[in-house]
């Protein structure tokens, strides 16, 4: 017999005994379905999270006062501890620092009420900025213009709006030109950005951009609590080879003006997209690896089950092997036909999980957190579930089919 032929004996012998096949497929199908489903999670909210960190760009990292991202209270603690990012570092970063070409500074204050006529905002956010703001953050003008170092230098009353915000309080109307109230103080609507939604409901659409000396003029550098504000400053290197010289010498410069020792830690933060995304996919991994072993269990229970079930097939079918093994089957024939059945079993609930995987992860992400999240079918964790699948079926077919290959003929014609 060919390989074909042993093949397709296996593929008869599995149609025959569909009860037994179905539920020897239950457990591979379970075990593959886990693991797909939470790398498949992990990965729609990876590639969502990766995409929205991003939004600096390649070229841009940003200094502050707050570390970023995944952070303990320890973090927190020690760095409420740092001094505040000032208006002043920025400058000396754009003075001093010949690997950048763009520097930009802002401010946040959030909560305040925004109006036009009868529509208003609650609780609308609004950020003090510099006419580097749009490129540093990719976040650009649709239309109408952008703040300029004139409204800066001048502490113009103008602002940039989102595009959420032009939805919600000029349905009807062009913005540009008209009148705005923040916070009961009245502005000149210059621009408006363009959409920019988020799968996390981050407020990209949804705050006001004026000139940062408006901002401090208005608010101050310090909160009515009395604490003192800390600017967010987004440096921009020449080229993406340089970023990490920017960084380097941007350190330096910070360093100096706060007198930090040498050998001590820095007391700011500095980060990009890059070092976001690491950290992110960083806190990721120990889920990944525990997905991996909980579905590495499911698929060895499995596979002790393929075992038991297929070692109780060849006492079912010790008169068949007695028969072939009579008429000249050979005993790698035998062994070869049992151990195929195992695999294409094992790959079949391998293909059934890897389906119900994709499909159940990508409804978990869009069902529990958000429908914004965009589908992912990670192709390579597909590839590993069903190589996964083939290495359980040889492992715990291997037995079934060396004790059926070496079955007496005679003996085997006469069991009933």
């Amino acid at each position: 017999m060919n390989r074909l032929d042993t093949l397709m004996m296996s593929l008869q012998a599995i149609r025959s005994n569909k009860l037994r096949s179905s539920l020897t497929l239950v457990g591979i199908v379970l075990g593959v379905a886990s693991i797909i489903a939470v790398m498949t999670a992990i990965s729609v909210v990876q590639g969502t999270m990766e995409k929205e960190m991003s939004i600096l760009g390649a070229q841009t990292f940003q200094v502050q006062k707050w570390p970023s991202g995944f952070t303990n209270d320890e973090q927190r603690r020690k760095a409420m501890r740092w001094p505040a990012v000032t208006l002043e570092e920025a400058d000396a970063i754009r003075e001093h620092v010949r690997s950048v070409d763009i520097v930009g500074a802002e401010l946040w204050q959030f909560g305040l009420k925004v109006e036009y006529r009868d529509n208003e905002i609650e609780m609308a956010t609004v950020c003090g900025g510099t006419p580097e703001y749009a490129q540093n953050n990719t976040h650009f003008v649709g239309y109408g213009r952008n703040i300029s170092q004139m409204d800066v230098r001048a502490g113009r009353k103008v602002a940039v709006i989102g595009h959420a915000v032009a939805k919600q309080l000029y349905p009807f109307v062009d913005p540009i030109g008209r009148d705005i109230r923040i916070d009961g103080r009245k502005y000149e609507v210059i621009g408006v950005f363009d959409e920019k939604k988020s799968a996390f409901g981050s407020g990209y659409d949804s705050y006001l951009l004026i000139p940062v000396s408006t901002f401090v003029n208005t608010y101050g550098m310090r909160f009515p609590e009395g604490w003192e504000r800390s600017v967010n400053i987004t440096v921009h290197a020449r080229t993406p080879e340089l970023v990490d010289e920017a960084i380097f010498e941007t350190r330096q410069v910070l360093r100096r003006m706060r007198g930090v020792p040498h050998g001590e830690e820095d007391n700011f933060t500095v980060f990009n997209s890059e070092s976001s995304i690491a950290q992110f996919n960083q806190v990721t991994l120990g889920v990944k690896i525990g997905a991996f072993v909980i579905g590495t269990i499911a698929l060895v229970v499995a596979g002790i089950g393929i075992m038991n079930i297929m070692l109780v097939s060849v006492t079912e079918r010790t008169k068949e092997i007695g028969i072939r093994k009579s008429i000249g089957a050979a005993p790698r024939v035998i062994l070869r036909q049992f151990l195929l059945e195992a695999i294409v079993l094992c790959n079949i609930g391998g293909v059934i999980g890897v389906v119900l995987g994709f499909a159940f992860g990508n409804a978990l992400v869009k069902g529990v957190m958000s429908p914004s999240f965009e589908a992912t079918v990670p192709i390579e964790w597909a590839l590993i579930g069903l190589l996964f699948c083939t290495v359980v079926g040889v492992a715990f077919g291997m037995l079934p089919a060396v004790r059926a290959s070496r079955l007496n003929p005679i003996d085997a014609l006469r069991y009933e």
